[in-house]
Formats: C-alpha cells, structure tokens, sequence
C-alpha cells in the first residue's frame, strides 16, 4: 500500500462521517438551502480563508527546512518535560489494549481529520458567515503560532526519546500510517500538540456557537478529547505538549472571536467591509 492508497482510505472514510454528520448535525433544510448559502458566506470570509492558504504554504515550506533552522536558534526542551513528567506516558501504555489502541488509531487519523474539515462544510451552510471567519481565523493562529513554536523549540515525543519504554502504538497497529505522517509530522515537532490545540479549538468554538448545530457540541467535545488522550497513548506526545495545545486553543480562539468582532462592526458601521478589516486585522496576529 503507497500513500495515495492511504490517503485515499482516509478520504473514503472521512468523506461517509461527513454525508453522516450533515445528515444528523446540519440537516435537510440547510443542506437544501447550501448553493445560495455557499456562495454568500463564502465571498464573506474570502480574506481569512485566502491568510489560511498563506498560512499552510508558509508552514509546508519552513517546516521543511526548519528542523536544522531550530536546532540553530532553537532550545532542546525534551530533557526538561522529561524532568517534570517522568515515565507518565509510560505507564499510561501499560495499560494498552488491542481494542483501546484500534480505537485511538482511529480517532488520531481518521476522527482528527473529520474534526478538523467538517466543521467547515456545517458553518460554510450557516445563515451568515461569522462562525465560519472566527474558524478560519483561529486555524490561521494556530499554524501560525505553532511554527513559531516548532522552530524555537526543538522537543523529541516520547516515543522517540525514551523507545526502551514508550512503543509507537499507530505504526505497530497500522504500519501504513507512516506513509501519510511522514508528510506532516517532524519527530523534533512535538511542542505544542497541534493535533490538541485545533481539536479543542474546534470543540470550543462548538460550544460558543452551539445555537448553530447543539448537535455538533457533544460528537466535537468527545472527539477532541480522544484525540488529545490518543497522541498521548500513541506515545506521540507529552502531556505538557497536550496541555500547551489546549492553552494555545484557549488564546486562538478568544483573539479570533475579538478580530470577528471588530470585523462585523467595522461593516455595519465603519468605512470598511467586515471582511477587509479581518483581513488586516488577521495579518496583525500573523
């Protein structure tokens, strides 16, 4: 099995949950209603969603060429989680099963996936386009910030730093996985979890906007906190890189709602569009 093979099974699997999820969370009438909806919101948060692609191409090409940029200007931190956590992950696998690894796997690949995209399709068919800016701009701080972490920080996972006693769970279940992590993941990339900072993101945004879809708030706060608890049982991260994440997510998601705001009084009021000044306001916290 190749990568196209794998990521071909990852895009089967999370394009079913989300014909699900849009069944369940969005329902029959937004979905009729998605060709006027789409287009509007879509010109409505074309701004943030052009910084986003900014933002992921600038990450693509640092983080290539960032791991010897962090080992220059950058702080080994590994030793000193160590210090402070000890063998917790360690024993967190001692109590691995073959089911509990089954479902992390999962959840760590496919769940992360879905948690992260389809959020996206349900507020890209919302009546108006605030949930979506604050979504995108959230992602854009998170990536942004978090390369900002990766090359300043250099932080080995557990699994990489002490392999006598963590084991890499994913690989072991699901060797192909590699294939398609290789492409993301840097083994020196580990401070802050990103894969925890986003899906609590996602999970809280479900919460301030539960009025939106109350059905999504519950399936985002389950799936977020599987996948923060599988990058540690995986043995991919500490569980101060989990906790960073959250804090991360914290910020993102308080400094994304203020820039939102400031967008949509800035076009009932102001001289500018909500969407311009989001756009400025968006390279600001760049």
């Amino acid at each position: 099995m190749g990568l196209l093979d794998v990521v071909a099974e990852v895009g089967a699997v999370v394009a079913g949950l989300h014909v699900l999820a849009a069944v369940l969370v969005v329902g029959p009438d937004r979905l009729r209603a998605a060709p006027r909806r789409v287009r509007a919101n879509l010109s409505a948060v074309a701004p943030a969603l052009a910084v986003l692609g900014i933002v992921l191409a600038l990450n693509r090409v640092v983080r290539d060429a960032g791991v010897e940029l962090s080992w220059i200007i950058g702080l080994n931190i590994t030793g000193w989680i160590h210090a402070v956590e000890g063998e917790f992950i360690a024993v967190l696998q001692s109590v691995s099963l073959p089911a509990l690894t089954a479902y992390f796997g999962f959840i760590y690949v496919f769940g992360y996936v879905f948690l992260l995209t389809f959020p996206l399709l349900a507020y890209l068919l919302h009546d108006e386009p605030r949930p979506l800016r604050v979504l995108l701009v959230t992602y854009v701080l998170n990536y942004a910030l978090g390369l900002v972490c990766y090359v300043t920080f250099v932080a080995y996972g557990p699994r990489n730093f002490m392999p006598e006693l963590v084991g890499s769970l994913l690989f072991t279940h699901w060797p192909q996985s590699q294939l398609l992590t290789a492409q993301v993941n840097v083994n020196t990339n580990v401070f802050p979890s990103l894969h925890a900072s986003l899906s609590t993101t996602v999970a809280l945004l479900a919460h301030r906007f539960r009025h939106v879809y109350p059905r999504w708030r519950p399936v985002a706060a389950v799936l977020a906190a599987s996948i923060a608890l599988s990058t540690m049982y995986l043995g991919i991260h500490w569980l101060t890189d989990v906790l960073a994440g959250v804090v991360l997510a914290a910020a993102t998601v308080a400094a994304a709602t203020r820039v939102a705001a400031d967008g949509n009084r800035g076009g009932r009021g102001g001289t500018d569009s909500g969407t311009e000044r989001l756009s400025r306001n968006t390279g600001r916290w760049r």
